[in-house]
């Protein structure tokens, strides 16, 4: 019998977590999904610290019309904006466990044209 669903996310997000850690020149951008909202945080893994976070839950972007694929964009938009705000220029994407597509590549793409790199 073949593994269900959440045993093969934290199956990935186990072997993704093994490569990819945060320093503070370059933190980890994590990406959480559920099914109605998503959230994205800065970690610093060597002081055990969350340096920025962003949500489709922040009061600005809580606001915003548009399907959800559209607000994770807001979303990358608005963690890349705060990242800047803290002297942060590239990251290490960490999906989660996610597939990289939908609404996990729309926040990543959203975080690149606002100018963060990974």
């Amino acid at each position: 019998m073949g593994l269900s669903k959440t045993e093969r996310k934290l199956r990935i997000r186990r072997r993704i977590r093994k490569t990819s850690t945060g320093t503070a020149q370059k933190p980890r951008l994590a990406v959480f999904r559920s099914n109605s909202e998503i959230y994205a945080q800065l970690i610093d893994d060597v002081a055990g610290t969350t340096l920025a976070a962003a949500s489709s839950r922040d009061k600005e972007l809580a606001k915003s019309k548009g399907s959800k694929t559209e607000v994770a964009n807001l979303v990358g938009k608005a963690i890349a904006e705060k990242a800047k705000e803290a002297g942060i220029e590239s990251v290490a994407f960490d999906r989660g466990g996610n597939l990289y597509h939908g609404r996990v590549k729309s926040l990543a793409e959203g975080a690149r044209e606002a100018g963060l790199k990974f």
